[in-house]
């Protein structure tokens, strides 16, 4: 499955960023979960997870736990476990008729990370590893296609309550973040639009 589809190229044409939308598929985007995205996946209590049904009608759900309910078993699986909600399957159902996900793990602290799977899911409801999270009513297992660390700069800081200092200000001149300067990186990003 390619990471780029004809809307993708076509606004990175538009926008004169293809050779960096390149770079960094290139360079950062992976099928395999690395023991730094193991330990940042397993570290966080909440991610955000994308589903969509037969027709193609999105739906974006809060998935939240203790730091560890989502596991990372193998380079190329990911688990995690669906707990009580407000009944109405939005989720389940979607990956029940369409397994392509996208999950969204972020963390908001002094030191803002995202990273992003996009994958194919199924679901199990008597798997034995139901056993280790108390509480779950299924186990969702995700195969990952796409793994790729996303640029944290507008993420704000909620143990301060501040917003990120790269987060656009009328009047005020906007801050580039450093990967935009980092060797391999600066030879193909494009000039600022204002």
């Amino acid at each position: 499955m390619s990471l780029f589809h004809a809307g993708n190229r076509q606004l990175q044409e538009q926008f004169a960023s293809t050779a960096l939308a390149d770079r960094i598929a290139d360079n950062f985007v992976r099928a395999a979960f690395t023991e730094a995205d193991k330990a940042f996946i397993e570290g966080v209590s909440f991610f955000f997870l994308a589903t969509a049904n037969t027709e193609g009608q999105p739906d974006c759900s809060f998935k939240g736990g203790g730091p560890g309910f989502v596991k990372v078993m193998a380079p190329n699986l990911l688990v995690f476990p669906d707990y009580d909600g407000n009944g109405m399957f939005k989720s389940l159902g979607n990956i029940q008729a369409n397994p392509h996900v996208g999950l969204l793990f972020i963390a908001m602290e002094d030191d803002p990370s995202r990273l992003r799977v996009n994958g194919r899911a199924s679901l199990t409801f008597d798997d034995p590893l139901l056993a280790s999270f108390a509480g779950a009513q299924a186990l969702v297992r995700v195969t990952p296609l796409h793994i790729f660390p996303n640029c944290p700069r507008y993420v704000p800081n909620m143990k301060t309550g501040e917003p990120s200092i790269y987060a656009p200000c009328a009047g005020v001149a906007p801050i580039e973040p450093a990967w935009k300067d980092f060797d391999g990186i600066r030879d193909v990003v494009p000039p600022r639009r204002v």
